[in-house]
């Protein structure tokens, strides 16, 4: 039987220890958010009024709903525009939705013990299922994973959520579409008390940005 020394077994956790903390690491990694916006004869904000609602009728009226509509208006009087509570006083309509998928469990062989990295292939995102629609998939490798040295077979498992959120802006007297805009996002976070601000920030970056143009932009790591 072959015995390992104490500075072999010191070694042995010291390494065990250094690849926990650098898949740690990893889970805490920030998120890329895709976003897709579209603008049409969008008026310039001066003088301008917004009343914000919900573009899915069964948030109406909730408290989570008026929280993040709350962080939505706060982005959309930055870029000048003026809030109104009464639909019936604003000059624009900003209808708003947001949500969170079930996830999915990723489970596979690394190349090698001590590996946890790895791409995975791109999905079709939330807005591709979900009661958005879709308008376009995920590309490139995401290298989120989770190595346990502990359990030492060369076997990964984590869980990853797509979510995702849609601002629409209609011209009040008529109806006609003047904005859209959906970000969406990839992460080990499900919980929406972080995604959706995060996704809102996405969202107002270099806000109301190209038309047709979608692009790519980190946000924040999760707080544990």
């Amino acid at each position: 039987m072959t015995h390992r020394s104490g500075s072999q077994i010191g070694r042995l956790r010291l390494a065990a220890a250094a690849a926990l903390l650098m898949a740690l690491a990893a889970c805490a990694s920030p998120f890329k958010a895709d976003v897709s916006r579209f603008q049409s004869q969008l008026p310039a904000p001066s003088g301008q009024t917004f009343a914000i609602v919900a573009d899915d009728p069964k948030l109406s009226g909730g408290l989570e709903f008026a929280q993040y509509a709350s962080i939505v208006r706060d982005r959309m009087a930055k870029v000048g525009y003026v809030p109104v509570e009464d639909p019936a006083r604003a000059n624009l309509i900003v209808r708003f939705d947001y949500g969170v998928d079930g996830g999915r469990e990723r489970v596979r062989s690394t190349p090698m013990a001590g590996s946890y990295w790895g791409p995975w292939g791109g999905y079709g995102g939330f807005y591709g299922r979900g009661r958005f629609g879709g308008f376009g998939g995920w590309g490139g490798p995401w290298r989120y994973g989770f190595y346990d040295p502990f359990f030492d077979n060369g076997v990964e498992s984590y869980t990853v959520f797509t979510s995702g959120i849609g601002l629409k802006i209609d011209r009040a007297a008529d109806g006609q579409r003047l904005f859209e805009g959906k970000a969406e996002a990839v992460s080990t976070s499900n919980r929406l008390q972080y995604l959706v601000p995060n996704l809102v920030e996405a969202m107002f970056t270099n806000f109301p940005g190209n038309s047709g143009e979608t692009v790519r932009i980190t946000v924040a790591p999760e707080k544990k």
